[in-house]
């Protein structure tokens, strides 16, 4: 994972090394992975799990949550849990984006997907056994965070992947598949579910769980919403402009499958200038927070800049 963008601080101090903070960040989110799901009978059900989970990738949504959680004066430990919870309800979207009757990829973060390794009976398992371990894990490994703030995060999670959320998204995403002339606010809809929504219960878990007032949690919700919309369009503008080696997937699938795009609405250089608008409108949005938002900031701009 490599960005070049730097961050300068409210005081104009060195220059923010959002590349060393997301490796830091990214190695801490493995460690606590690989320890999350060991290998017991049936063994084949937990390889299926780790072998996509520990796949590599960017962990940025453990990563959010963990800076919002910092930011907010929590620490990383408390954080740890509902952070390693996310990756595998990520994990969990993206074995089951990749079966024949949805997305129908072969490949993902650069290997075979789940069910060219598994098959796909095993697949839709490993996916199952993620989404429950996830909040097995929050529940039983969270420590020093309040009950009460641990039952809206479990919420929170649990909105943001079913039908309010990111399944939501899926079906009607599918739905308008061979259709490019679906309206602006279709796509909209498709993307804040589908994408942005376990991007904003990553930030505003890290939130909850350092105990943020009801009006900064909805500054985190904004944020989060504009990320995540500049997240897809950024996508969109990558499976046109991007090999299969750089993406780690297969490139020019959303044309060959006639999905409308920002891109197929806007054209490219209009969809960067969309994208670039929403993280700016993002990290206006932190500026009550101060001096601990820089790594927020941070990523919002990585994420117009990223290359995969």
């Amino acid at each position: 994972m490599v960005a070049t963008n730097n961050l300068k601080t409210p005081q104009g101090q060195a220059s923010f090394e959002i590349s060393a903070y997301l490796q830091a960040r990214q190695r801490l989110c493995d460690v606590a992975l690989e320890g999350a799901i060991p290998i017991v009978y049936p063994e084949k059900i937990y390889e299926a799990m780790r072998y996509s989970l520990l796949a590599g990738g960017k962990r940025l949504r453990p990563i959010l949550c963990l800076a919002t959680c910092e930011m907010a004066g929590g620490t990383i430990e408390m954080a740890m849990p509902t952070a390693c919870a996310l990756e595998m309800i990520h994990t969990m979207s993206l074995i089951h984006d990749d079966l024949p009757a949805m997305d129908n990829d072969d490949y993902r973060r650069g290997q075979l997907t789940n069910h060219k390794v598994y098959g796909e009976n095993i697949a839709i398992l490993a996916g199952d056994g993620l989404l429950a371990h996830a909040f097995e894990f929050v529940a039983t490994n969270t420590q020093n965070v309040p009950a009460e703030r641990l039952v809206q995060v479990i919420a929170q999670l649990a909105k943001a992947v079913g039908a309010a959320g990111l399944v939501g998204g899926q079906v009607l995403d599918l739905d308008s598949e061979g259709k490019p002339d679906i309206s602006l606010e279709t796509l909209n809809f498709i993307h804040i579910h589908k994408t942005a929504a376990l991007l904003e219960a990553s930030v505003v878990s890290g939130g909850i769980l350092a105990g943020v007032k009801d009006s900064d949690r909805q500054r985190l919700s904004r944020y989060a919403q504009n990320i995540g919309l500049a997240f897809q369009i950024i996508d969109d503008i990558l499976d046109i402009t991007a090999t299969q080696e750089e993406l780690g997937k297969t490139a020019g699938k959303d044309q060959k499958a006639q999905k409308a795009t920002y891109p197929s609405l806007w054209g490219l250089e209009e969809s960067r200038r969309q994208a670039q608008q929403l993280v700016e409108a993002a990290v206006a949005e932190l500026t009550p927070f101060g001096e601990g938002s820089i790594p927020l900031a941070a990523i919002a701009n990585f994420i117009i800049s990223r290359t995969h």
